[in-house]
């Protein structure tokens, strides 16, 4: 090792600490990569992890960059895709949503993920869909613009309730010309940019125009639209924000878990905060230090995010290729805040004061739900040495008088339902209603491959158990492994009866028992997750076949109907004449498919 660590180069790049079976143990940078690697192997007393991790080194693997900055991205795309057992690696399944204002000749609020465009306008990143249904809401009281889908607002012959409500100005039936409602939205878009005063003040100006003009009602709704906007101003109590755009960074460290609170400010306004929990914190520890998670955060965070011109963190100092590719990613100048003062540290003991509260109740809850795995190990007979590792899957049938019967299978492991390992079945050639032959069906293909876990829920009493019996014993498994959970009188909770495929006789642990506890929110998400599914199943069934029983509507021409009313229910609504304009729809067709729809 000292060999191979005498011939590494002093440059900037990236490490990567290989183990047993070409694991990636941990990926850092560099700005010398020679004195960096050579220090994990200096003497001295590393932290726990550290000495954790050099133990299982085999070796190590480099590559040069041109830059400090340049490591630090490609030590960020590592991590990421290898997720490194000693990296801290912040993971977020879903996107952060926006606020869109499409770019139709009237344009309407969307809630929206994905990919931004050009076509359209963005406004966010918002940290929950929560804080961006509130916008819509505040923009629908004060703006009045619409929501509806662009081929519902092509197809109004009336105004809709929110219309009546004064949430919407009505565009689709002509209440408000275009450069009015163009007006609105330009509005509407500085309010959302910050010039919530310039935004206050055009209104008066317009209401007391209106009121010289003897338009009194007119100007009665401008008041009430300046009401309500000053209303939604008095509520934030941060919104008199030096900074338009603004992220607040907070760390919390305690009890082997790490809190990362990150709140949000747009245009001034602050939106809310989201708390995240990254993934081998249990690896890192107390040990590791804030400096550290920051900088790993920030770095994950913001590579494919936009970067706001000011970042107030928790009194870490920035790390200058940190820094320098923050900027290039946001193509400016981006100041981070350390030492906070007035309003920004306010949004900074804020974020302080959500991190500890969220940490705490993290740690809580994984207590609680540790404990209620160690009882239903002890409950079941089941070994409770390495509770972490021991898997549950549940089963449950679901149907609508036999239509669309689906079946689902949940998964419990690491003390938490693991959404990302949960499966749906489709049930076919079977008669409707037969939930014991649906059962059979889900066992059969679930088990006919994948590996048996530590324990089988079966939503159901002694049939559905002799069923799952039946086939464990033709598939060669054990028995033992299954559980039937049995509703008690009233289904109410705390009255199940636990029953066994192997001759063991029925448990009824009683109301007050942590296992069943567990075992009534495992089989409660395993019905949750069937009924969703089947609801899903059936509603797509019923729209789409009452169209294609139709002769001469075929898949574009079922399509282009689809797109033209917004749904089966708008294709009812419509007239004969509204469906013979539909391109492809001839007049015979068109009364042909109305009498087939009423």
């Amino acid at each position: 090792m000292r060999a191979y660590l005498a011939q590494l180069p002093n440059r900037p790049g990236v490490y990567r600490m290989i183990g047993a079976n070409d694991a990636l143990l941990y990926v850092g940078k560099a700005r010398d990569l020679k004195k960096r690697v050579s220090s994990y192997f200096n003497k001295g007393q590393p932290s726990p992890r550290i000495a954790h991790m050099i133990e299982r080194i085999e070796r190590i693997e480099t590559t040069v960059t041109r830059s400090e900055a340049e490591a630090l991205l490609l030590e960020n795309n590592l991590i990421k895709t290898a997720a490194p057992r000693y990296n801290i690696l912040f993971r977020d399944d879903k996107s952060y949503p926006y606020l869109k204002i499409t770019g139709h000749e009237f344009p309407r609020l969307v809630y929206y993920r994905g990919p931004v465009d050009r076509d359209n306008r963005y406004f966010g990143p918002f940290p929950n869909a929560k804080a961006v249904r509130e916008a819509i809401q505040v923009l629908q009281k004060v703006f009045r613009l619409r929501t509806c889908e662009d081929s519902v607002f092509a197809n109004r012959t009336r105004p809709c309730l929110l219309h009546q409500i004064g949430r919407c100005s009505a565009p689709c039936v002509g209440k408000i010309d275009r450069e009015a409602y163009a007006r609105d939205v330009d509005a509407a878009v500085r309010f959302l940019q910050g010039e919530h005063g310039a935004v206050l003040a055009e209104l008066e100006e317009r209401m007391r125009a209106e009121a010289a003009a003897l338009r009194f009602e007119a100007a009665a709704v401008l008041r009430d639209r300046m009401a309500a906007l000053s209303k939604v101003l008095s509520r934030q109590s941060m919104e008199t924000a030096p900074d338009a755009d603004a992220d607040i960074v907070a760390v919390a460290m305690r009890g082997g878990r790490i809190c990362v609170n990150l709140a949000m400010v747009r245009g001034g306004r602050h939106l809310g905060d989201k708390a995240m929990f990254p993934v081998h914190a249990a690896e890192a520890g107390d040990a590791e230090s804030a400096a550290d998670v920051l900088e790993a955060f920030v770095a994950q965070h913001y590579d494919g995010m936009p970067v706001p011109p000011v970042l107030v963190v928790d009194g870490v100092a920035p790390d200058p290729a940190l820094l320098e590719w923050l900027q290039q990613q946001a193509g400016r100048v981006v100041q981070w805040i350390r030492q906070p003062q007035g309003v920004r540290r306010e949004w900074l003991d804020l974020a302080r004061q959500n991190a500890e509260v969220s940490l705490a109740r993290v740690l809580s809850e994984e207590g609680s739900q540790q404990a209620r795995t160690r009882s239903l190990a002890q409950l079941l007979g089941l070994d409770d040495g390495d509770l972490d590792a021991l898997r549950v899957e549940c089963f449950d049938v679901s149907h609508t008088m036999g239509e669309a019967t689906q079946a689902s299978c949940v998964v419990f492991q690491h003390h938490a339902m693991q959404r990302s390992q949960y499966r749906r079945f489709n049930i076919r050639g079977i008669e409707g209603g037969d939930d014991y032959a649906a059962m059979r069906q889900v066992l059969e293909r679930r088990y006919a491959e994948a590996p048996l876990p530590d324990l089988v829920l079966i939503d159901g009493g002694a049939g559905q158990v002799e069923v799952a019996r039946q086939v464990f014993a033709d598939l060669g498994l054990d028995i033992s492994t299954i559980v039937g959970v049995a509703k008690g009188e009233g289904r109410k909770v705390g009255l199940e009866t636990l029953v066994f495929a192997d001759g063991r006789a029925p448990i009824a642990p009683g109301a007050h028992s942590a296992a069943l506890m567990l075992i009534a929110q495992i089989r409660d998400e395993a019905h949750r997750f069937a009924i969703t599914g089947m609801r899903a199943r059936r509603a797509k069934a019923r729209n789409s076949s009452r169209l294609e029983e139709i002769d001469g509507v075929g898949p574009r021409r079922r399509q282009r109907l689809l797109a033209r009313f917004g749904g089966l229910r708008g294709i009812m609504a419509a007239s004969v004449d509204d469906l013979a304009s539909v391109q492809g729809v001839s007049r015979t067709l068109a009364e042909e498919i109305y009498r087939r729809l009423h």
